[in-house]
């Protein structure tokens, strides 16, 4: 076995969260190594979109021009085409996403690969030690961590103040250190597919909207680019799979309900078209112990119904950031506290937000439709009740916190 000296924090996992907190550690001169399984990061059907609360973070972090550099795109628009409401009427109550928060340009569609690259490169080039094509990980916490790591057929041990666990929802982390997850049954399913050749979509506005029995998504990139996503009921199992797949995925994208929706059939479609269970998850414990935290999904996620995944991963980078560059005692449990306790209420309310969007969006009966068409004429004049859908734009801290409270969501639920 290979040794080496002791570093700050060894990061496992190469991707938005940990190679956004190698990033901005290496670059406060802290000794970080960043492992990461793959050699070339792989387009899996990842959230591409950072929401404005999330682009916050993101600059905060020091790294906006880094992800811009790596093909981000602003998008200022949220059109919500649906089968409630005439085209015409859904442009004109656009939302102006670049409004939600101050400074904040919009909520920024990126390329996962690509910013897990750009992020990853960054983390390099101010000073971490990225190792890439990484094998079985081996984590000591502690009052003396230390990560063992195979590389090429050689077995190497790093010391270290703090290991950091951001290996995603199967983290070998978590389970090393002992902390159990919980997982909801499925409340859809999701699929997701880049398309090229879409010259007609205008590139600042997102769209999410129902029609029939499906939840669309619309995320825009430059160069005629857009990631588009459809969820239906999780019984309906394999309805867009096999050898047809992508061309059954965008002849379902013509929707009445938007403009000049045959551009989507004409589109170029990339090679991934996957389907997943949409669901939330949470750490039975906090997600951290003596010498080792856990960011990122890694620490539990929510629905990717309401495309937080990245935003969450930037909080998470960023606060543990700010805790470490601030303590003495990395490897004390009790300096990640105020960590646990946010991410705790933050999450709680994001999965509030995630049940609003599925009931709201995706129940596909004229009881739904009706129930979707009243809250879209209440929300927008009564800040309580539209707390846990800007939520999503603006993140969980920066609306009323009673919109996440119970009686506020059954009356969302009780609107007709």
């Amino acid at each position: 076995m290979a040794n080496t000296g002791r570093v700050d924090a060894v990061v496992v996992g190469g991707g938005i969260a940990g190679s956004a907190l190698a990033a901005a550690l290496a670059g406060d001169g802290y000794d970080v190594v960043l492992l990461e399984r793959q050699t070339v990061y792989r387009d899996k059907v990842r959230g591409e979109v950072i929401n404005c609360w999330g682009v916050e973070e993101l600059m905060q972090l020091g790294l906006e021009k880094c992800v811009l550099a790596a093909g981000g795109t602003y998008v200022n628009r949220f059109v919500g085409f649906d089968e409630t409401v005439d085209p015409d009427t859904a442009t004109a109550k656009a939302l102006h996403l670049d409004e939600m928060l101050p400074g904040i340009r919009g909520v920024l569609d990126v390329g996962h690969p690509e910013a897990c690259e750009a992020l990853a490169t960054a983390a390099e080039e101010a000073g971490a030690g990225v190792v890439r094509g990484v094998g079985d990980v081996m984590v000591t916490a502690g009052s003396t961590p230390s990560v063992r790591y195979e590389l090429d057929g050689m077995e190497y041990e790093v010391p270290c103040r703090l290991v950091v666990g951001a290996d995603g929802r199967m983290s070998t982390v978590r389970r090393q250190l002992g902390i159990t997850l919980t997982q909801t049954p499925p409340n859809s399913l999701g699929g997701g597919m880049l398309v090229k050749d879409l010259p007609d979509w205008p590139v600042n506005v997102t769209s999410i909207g129902t029609e029939g029995d499906l939840l669309y998504f619309v995320f825009p990139r430059a160069g005629a680019q857009a990631r588009l996503y459809l969820l239906h009921d999780p019984t309906q199992k394999g309805r867009f799979s096999g050898p047809n797949r992508h061309a059954e995925f965008l002849e379902a994208f013509r929707f009445s309900c938007i403009p000049n929706s045959e551009m989507f059939a004409a589109a170029t479609p990339s090679a991934s078209c996957a389907f997943y269970p949409m669901n939330d998850s949470w750490t039975d414990t906090p997600p951290y112990t003596e010498g080792a935290v856990l960011i990122g999904d890694a620490a539990g996620w929510t629905d990717p119904v309401i495309g937080q995944g990245l935003s969450i991963a930037l909080r998470d980078a960023r606060m543990i950031w700010d805790i470490l560059r601030t303590s003495t005692d990395w490897s004390d449990a009790d300096t990640f506290g105020s960590y646990g306790h946010e991410r705790r209420v933050r999450m709680a309310r994001l999965r509030v937000s995630a049940r609003v969007r599925t009931t709201i969006n995706m129940t596909f009966t004229p009881e739904g439709a009706a129930r979707r068409k009243a809250y879209a004429a209440a929300w927008p004049t009564d800040e309580v009740l539209a707390g846990s859908r800007i939520a999503t734009f603006k993140g969980p801290f920066n609306v009323p916190s009673q919109s996440f409270e119970p009686e506020v969501i059954e009356r969302i639920f009780a609107l007709r």
